[in-house]
């Protein structure tokens, strides 16, 4: 028997490898899109806190954002408040990309999400949103 974990598991991988394969041809892999579609919603966080909020270790996220860099979508800057950081900018070249891999990610959500009325929409963000914020609280008392 599947667990909710396992279940929500699958669901994520199952997503990410459709919107990886349809990002091919933009030249995209898993973690640029991702990075993409998170400076997107936050453009300038710092380094660290970015590699956090994708669920990666900083090495990683560097070597990514090292690619994004060679490819001129983005930049780091040193971070005004701690000498050792970076902040990391999305670029004017990135804007047409960007526009692409939103046209591609908005079909596949509109194909995954076919048949459920908003309202389902709105019930499981709801629940999803508790149970990460139950999850950040473990992570905070750990």
């Amino acid at each position: 028997m599947k667990t909710l974990g396992m279940t929500l598991s699958y669901l994520v991988r199952q997503w990410r490898w459709i919107n990886d394969e349809r990002l091919k041809p933009l030249k995209l892999t898993q973690s640029r899109w991702i990075t993409l579609s998170h400076l997107k919603y936050e453009d300038g966080m710092q380094q660290h806190q970015l590699a956090r909020l994708i669920g990666v270790e900083s090495p990683s996220l560097v070597r990514t954002l090292d690619g994004l860099e060679q490819l001129g979508l983005v930049e780091r800057r040193p971070c005004p408040n701690d000498r050792r950081g970076k902040t990391v900018h999305l670029t004017p070249n990135v804007r047409t990309l960007i526009t692409e891999m939103d046209t591609v990610l908005d079909h596949t959500r509109d194909q995954v999400l076919a048949g459920l009325s908003e309202q389902d929409i709105k019930e499981f963000s709801r629940v999803a949103e508790h149970i990460s914020q139950n999850l950040h609280q473990l992570c905070e008392h750990k």
